[in-house]
């Protein structure tokens, strides 16, 4: 063992919530230790969010170049350059990656490259990628790991070297015919973006339907949509195994005998946190059944001194959700009494048209019979949308029997954007009046609470 080294704070992992947190206690003079063992930054800015909106903008304006005749626009012959794509990805990574090294230099939080596990309580020991080990030790310790996408036990699978969401951001070439395994929003997003690109694209999805956990007039119209894109889906789809090589040639095999052939193939079937190896029954860390570290509300773990942030506290898998965590971890340091309960998780799925949601869903809202009255209007009814000539959607709202929003969906152009408003009132308890009777902007997307909140059913007299 190296001789151990003493720190005010060590983090683990250096995404949203483990970055802002190593800067935040650096910049207040703390000598801190932030320990990553692949990218600067975490999954968002490197290989995940941002890398993967910037793919989807591309496509995007590849489906201008397609509709260019809808809006009075003569072009000649186009084509995708997926190398370029993918350039401008990693112009966009190569920058963030400059702010982050900035940030680490300005508050003086130091860089561990390299795998950090527990030898013992309040110890650290990092296996360092350049070769060697370092011990750190620290009274107060931060775990944000993060999550790794899953490759289910099917044979031939792993073999078939499949490509992930990281994976398939670097392709430089396009796909002739790409095979997703899984309906969710990772691989629909993928789905819809190659598709803009020209390949041809099949969905095998193990549920009945696309986004199946989503309600029925959602599911309704992903599915359209992704019909009138002419992306093939197989549901109900039991894989038995997998074939050849992704990139070359590959089969899907189902329960049925039916074999779907394409040239590559991406698993997009969920995510798993990264809490293994970590020497965790050294100091008592507890995991849950789903394998993310055990936490109390406000964030601590079973062991004294050691907190977890993000995905693999079992936080919902967003980055703002692992920035949220961060505020709280902060704020509990400074003597406040944060919890992660009651939040409004916000979440935006980067189709296109985008869907925005906020608060309970009318499924889950009938789950737990929570009374409420039904808002809503079809995008077209926003005018706004008439001008984008982006008409496909709609807004719906749940409003409670006292007038308080309990929960907001909308897809259309631009509807994550929207979010905030619907956010503020429900955590001020504000009636959804309060919306209604502002005075907004003609003509934008937000222009539609008026007709939205119209729409709710009076009050019983």
């Amino acid at each position: 063992m190296s001789t151990p080294e003493q720190y005010d704070a060590i983090v683990i992992g250096s995404g949203e919530g483990g970055k802002y947190l190593a800067w935040h206690l650096a910049s207040q003079g703390k000598k801190v230790a932030n320990v990553e063992d692949k990218r600067i930054g975490g999954a968002c800015p490197n290989i995940a969010c941002l890398p993967s909106k910037n793919v989807i903008h591309s496509a995007k304006v590849a489906s201008f170049f397609q509709r260019g005749k809808e809006f009075g626009i003569v072009h000649g012959k186009w084509h995708v350059d997926m190398a370029a794509v993918s350039a401008r990805r990693e112009r966009m990574v190569d920058g963030l990656r400059e702010i982050h090294l900035a940030n680490y230099a300005k508050s003086h939080a130091e860089i561990v490259m390299g795998f950090g596990r527990f030898i013992a309580d309040k110890t650290i020991e990092v296996a360092l990628n350049a070769g060697g080990t370092r011990t750190l030790c620290s009274d107060y310790i931060f775990l944000d790991t993060g999550s790794r996408a899953t490759i289910d036990p099917i044979p031939g699978l792993a073999e078939s070297a499949p490509l992930t969401h990281i994976e398939i951001l670097e392709l430089t070439t396009l796909p002739e015919h790409l095979l997703i395994l899984g309906g969710g929003f990772i691989g629909l997003e993928f789905a819809q973006a190659m598709r803009r690109f020209g390949a041809n694209v099949t969905i095998i999805e193990r549920n009945p339907t696309l986004v199946h956990r989503e309600d029925a007039d959602v599911v309704e119209l992903v599915q359209q949509l992704f019909h009138d894109e002419g992306i093939d889906t197989v549901s109900n789809a039991n894989v038995t195994r997998v074939e050849g090589t992704s990139g070359k040639s590959v089969i899907v095999h189902l329960s049925d005998g039916a074999r779907l052939e394409g040239s590559h193939l991406l698993a997009a079937t969920g995510r798993i946190p990264n809490t293994q190896n970590m020497g965790l029954e050294t100091v008592g860390i507890k995991t849950t059944p789903a394998g993310h570290f055990q936490v109390n509300d406000r964030l601590e773990t079973t062991a004294p001194g050691v907190w977890a942030i993000g995905d693999c506290a079992g936080t919902p898998y967003f980055t703002h959700a692992s920035y949220d965590d961060f505020r709280i971890v902060r704020d509990n340091l400074e003597g406040a009494n944060r919890t992660i309960t009651g939040r409004h998780m916000p979440s935006v799925t980067f189709l296109d048209p985008e869907l925005a949601h906020v608060g309970l869903t009318e499924n889950e809202a009938k789950k737990q019979g929570t009374a409420y009255r039904l808002g809503k209007i079809p995008m077209a009814a926003v005018l706004r949308t008439r001008t984008l000539d982006e008409t496909r959607g709609f807004m719906k709202v749940l409003i409670a029997p006292d007038d308080r929003i309990l929960g907001f969906t909308a897809i259309g152009p631009g509807t994550g954007e929207l979010l905030p408003v619907i956010q503020l009132a429900m955590s001020a308890d504000m009636p959804y009046t309060a919306v209604h009777n502002l005075i907004l902007t003609h003509p934008t997307i937000s222009e539609g609470f008026l007709s939205l909140f119209n729409s709710v059913p009076k009050k019983p007299a």
